[in-house]
């Protein structure tokens, strides 16, 4: 006969069988929450689960797990008998917090095993094979959110999986969420197979007129043994960047009427077939081992964390990326541009009224077609400059435009050497801050002769500025090196518009505007924003810090979660090189033969130079601001680096305040937002002076935050 303890433990397992199905709306549990006088923070720990995934729950855009879910339940249904919702008729006021209550009893789920750690019952990761009904669970799930939108059916494990193998030849899919699938493909062509009929992969598109994102498969090293591929490139294939023809695993593929890219079996392939109609068949391969993952976008360099990383740490890694920014198509740059483009896809469905069909037609506010370049906007080694100039000939301002970010430094006055330290302040995602309602070029490029000069016309300008003078304490707005102009020079048009700001005369010689314009990287902007500002939540920097809280918050932010940190790193990577990637050079190309990235409708330098010209004008126009307020002057800018002299160690000793001790309007703010600054780094006065010594006038803007031990080229 059962024991009353049998019988209380069937009903337990009862319950939380209910549990699993049973939450209240996303609203709801916000509620609840605040009614309690909780933190998100406090009922993570509770759960044993991160900030971010109680954030998410409480927005509606994910679902908790078992066996979480059960106790996350246990504490709503807890919390929702001390805090029952007003009825309808009743004002919705805000009670006054109650104490604080004890931290509920729940046995903490362990997170999964490391990948050497694969023995014994805490390694046992949840599994569930990908034919089981998860669909109805998530649709379920879904159904219930309150004003969320519902998670695609066809993509309901998420964007990406990482695919390990066990000692016993098991192979797994760890997904987004923890969830880990049964893989039970014997080769690769199997495993693409698998990826697209049953994984349920995939992100869908994010634009109207764009297309969903194909699957991402990360292959771990145990993988690459169980399916036949190399642990590593030889050195002739890391040249090629692929495996060489014959193969046996392309022979596997072709067999199987799978197709590669040109680029091959690399360490980014895309696996595919023609698209039946509007469904892609396409799978890509990520292979971290062969460099995939480079450590300068996507790691630490002192440090390195990914080849520490299970299986499941890995997938969480790039799949908060993959949800926040896109799913990674290649390096950060790639992914960069790859994300304007899916932002502003470049065609639309059009419907023929006189025959009803539909048709492709280009987008409105895209990039829609490859254009004749523009001489003067070119890099050294394109076509277009072929004949053009003697053999070795360096091109001038006058004749090429040079629009870049600062590298600028000068010696320190005898008053400068008199402060103890030198400090350096850092713009926060200073290019993407630059593209916000940055009007750039659409169409293509009309040459004017003698033109007048229109700020609101984006295009290059040549125009002699060299009659500007401003305090040589500060570096020249119209020069990458901070040098005033000597003469006639190319210039983009947000450099030409600060100089009318200023107060200064132009008279343009020659020009090539684009009439058909837009704010074509606003939407790109955004989506970056949010994610590095969700990132930054997850270290524990929110916008609206007290200064002081601020600087403490960023200090500590790496030690928070290193992995969130790797998130932030690869966002602001993605950031700076999409920029680059609209101006990308040859690489292996002959000099003036064409090389691939001219035919896309992205190659161009133009919108490239407006946004660096933007980015290096916004901090002149911010170091005018504190030189009038404080009579203080920067002695080295890298990039998005400035340093000053200071009478303290922090940027609170020398940043200047009104006087009812707010930060100076239009000058340097800290804070978390773009385009806002934080603390790069602080010297003594005297390191500075040895580093003249030692290397004569060097920028020690890029090597103030670890006193030189490493390089530094800003984000």
């Amino acid at each position: 006969m059962s024991t009353e303890n049998d019988l209380f433990g069937a009903v337990d397992a009862l319950l939380e069988q209910v549990a699993q199905d049973e939450l209240p709306p996303p609203a709801e549990r916000k509620r609840l929450r605040e009614a309690a006088g909780l933190s998100q923070a406090q009922v993570a720990q509770a759960l044993d689960a991160r900030r971010e995934a109680v954030g998410n729950w409480e927005s509606g855009r994910t679902e908790p797990r078992p066996p979480k879910r059960a106790a996350y339940a246990r504490l709503l249904e807890g919390l929702a008998a001390r805090f029952p919702a007003p009825a309808a008729d009743e004002p919705a006021v805000a009670p006054a917090p109650p104490e604080p209550l004890p931290a509920p009893s729940v046995v903490p789920a362990s997170r999964p095993a490391a990948a050497s750690d694969t023995t014994g019952p805490a390694a046992a990761p949840r599994r569930a094979p990908a034919k089981k009904t998860l669909a109805k669970t998530a649709a379920k799930s879904a159904a219930k959110k309150s004003g969320a939108a519902a998670v695609d059916p066809r993509f309901e494990n998420g964007p990406l999986a990482v695919i390990d193998c066990d000692q016993d030849g098991h192979v797994s899919a760890y997904c987004v969420g923890g969830l880990v699938l049964d893989v039970p493909a014997k080769s690769i062509p199997a495993l693409v197979e698998w990826t697209l009929k049953e994984a349920r992969l995939g992100q869908p598109r994010l634009h109207r007129n764009g297309k969903d994102a194909d699957p991402v498969l990360v292959l771990m090293p145990s993988a690459l043994e169980r399916y036949g591929l190399p642990a590593a490139l030889s050195e002739e294939e890391r040249r090629a960047g692929r495996l060489p023809a014959g193969h046996a695993v392309l022979k596997q593929l072709e067999r199987a009427e799978w197709q590669l890219t040109q680029r091959g079996f690399g360490p980014w392939a895309r696996i595919f077939r023609p698209a039946e109609g509007a469904k892609r068949n396409c799978v890509q391969l990520c292979v971290p081992a062969w460099n995939a993952l480079d450590v300068r976008e996507w790691d630490d360099r002192e440090a390195p964390l990914l080849p520490t990383m299970s299986a499941a740490d890995l997938a969480r890694f790039l799949g908060t990326y993959a949800t926040r920014v896109m799913t990674p198509r290649g390096t950060t740059a790639v992914t960069g541009l790859e994300l304007m483009v899916a932002l502003h896809p470049p065609t639309r469905a059009v419907r023929d009224e006189r025959t009803g069909e539909w048709h492709s037609a280009p987008a409105p506010g895209a990039l829609t077609a490859v254009y004749e370049p523009v001489e003067c906007e070119v890099p050294d080694g394109h076509p277009v400059l072929k004949g053009k100039f003697p053999r070795h000939h360096q091109r001038t301002p006058a004749e090429m435009l040079m629009e870049e970010s600062y590298d600028w430094c000068r010696p320190l006055t005898d008053a400068e050497c008199m402060k103890p330290y030198v400090v350096g302040i850092d713009v926060n995602m200073a290019f993407a801050a630059a593209a916000n309602r940055l009007t750039v070029g659409l169409g293509g490029p009309t040459h004017v002769r003698r033109p007048v000069f229109d700020p609101k016309l984006p295009g290059s300008w040549l125009v002699d500025l060299s009659h500007i003078a401003l305090d040589e304490r500060l570096p020249s707005p119209f020069t990458a090196r901070g040098e005033r102009p000597e003469g006639p020079a190319w210039y983009a048009t947000p450099t030409v518009a600060y100089a009318v700001e200023l107060g200064f005369e132009v008279r343009p010689v020659e020009a090539y505007v684009r009439h058909e314009h837009g704010g074509y990287l606003d939407a790109w902007y955004q989506r970056l924003r949010d994610a590095y500002m969700e990132t930054m939540a997850d270290l524990g920097v929110v916008s609206g810090m007290e200064e002081h809280a601020f600087l403490d918050a960023m200090a500590a932010s790496k030690s928070v979660d290193p992995e969130m940190a790797l998130v932030l790193k690869a966002i602001k990577a993605t950031a700076k090189g999409g920029i680059g990637k609209l101006r990308e050079r040859p690489r292996g190309t002959p000099m003036f033969e064409p090389w691939p990235a001219l035919g896309r409708k992205e190659w161009r330098p133009d919108i490239r130079a407006a946004v660096l010209a933007t980015t290096r004008v916004n901090m002149h126009r911010k170091m005018m601001k504190v030189a009038a307020a404080a009579d203080i002057y920067p002695v080295a800018i890298g990039t998005d680096c400035v340093v000053y002299p200071s009478p303290g160690p922090s940027p609170l000793d020398f940043l200047p305040r009104t006087p009812d001790g707010k930060p100076v309007p239009g000058g340097f703010r800290l804070g978390v937002s773009p385009g806002m600054v934080k603390h790069e780094g602080t010297q003594t006065t005297l390191w500075a002076e040895e580093q003249y010594e030692k290397h004569g006038l060097v920028n020690i803007a890029r090597i103030i935050k670890d006193g030189g031990r490493t390089a530094d080229d800003g984000e």
